[in-house]
């Protein structure tokens, strides 16, 4: 069975990988698509509604995020039919399938979408890691090699999100210190 509950269907391909291995791999694959397109809309979700200083910044690099996100969904749907599987990427299925959890919808700020971007691709580099576990394990070093080169990226990313954060973070410390210097 997929990751779906449904059973995988196996269309035929030269592929030397067992079918029984790539049913296991395509669930992983297919675990993924979802989780990536959620992850695409949610990024969207802050493109459309960001408000604030930093508006057309922020607009453009979430847009720029959402792009990139496109990309990495049609290279796991394209490895699910590679292995002969069928690549399962409607917004239903994301939206039941993902490992994220739902985009706050009562957020405006820059910093909030921030902070709420990086919580989830926190979670995707995650699963992207484990991903890379998972399919090394199956001997898939192909599929293996897709999700190190999702997860550079995706952590390349998490990096540019959580350096927006983590001034908010400094200043705090150096107002926490200042403070502790003049009560001494």
């Amino acid at each position: 069975m997929g990751s779906n509950g449904r059973s995988q269907v196996l269309y035929p391909t030269r592929i030397d990988i067992p079918a029984d291995i790539r049913t296991q791999i395509i669930a992983l694959l297919n675990q993924t698509l979802a989780t990536s397109l959620d992850l695409k809309t949610q990024v969207k979700q802050a493109h459309w509604n960001v408000k604030g200083l930093n508006f057309y910044q922020l607009h453009e690099l979430f847009d720029e995020m959402a792009g990139e996100l496109e990309e990495y969904v049609d290279l796991f749907a394209e490895r699910v039919t590679a292995l002969g599987g069928l690549a399962l990427g409607t917004a239903r299925i994301a939206a039941a399938q993902s490992e994220l959890p739902e985009y706050p919808l009562d957020i405006l700020g820059g910093e909030a979408h921030i902070t709420a971007l990086a919580d989830r691709y926190a979670i995707y580099a995650k699963s992207l890691r484990e991903g890379i576990a998972q399919t090394d394990e199956l001997g898939d070093a192909d599929t293996a090699d897709l999700y190190t080169e999702v997860s550079r990226d995706i952590d390349k990313r998490l990096w540019f999100l959580e350096a927006h954060l983590q001034t908010s973070a400094i200043n705090s410390s150096v107002a926490t210190a200042e403070k502790a210097t003049v009560v001494s």
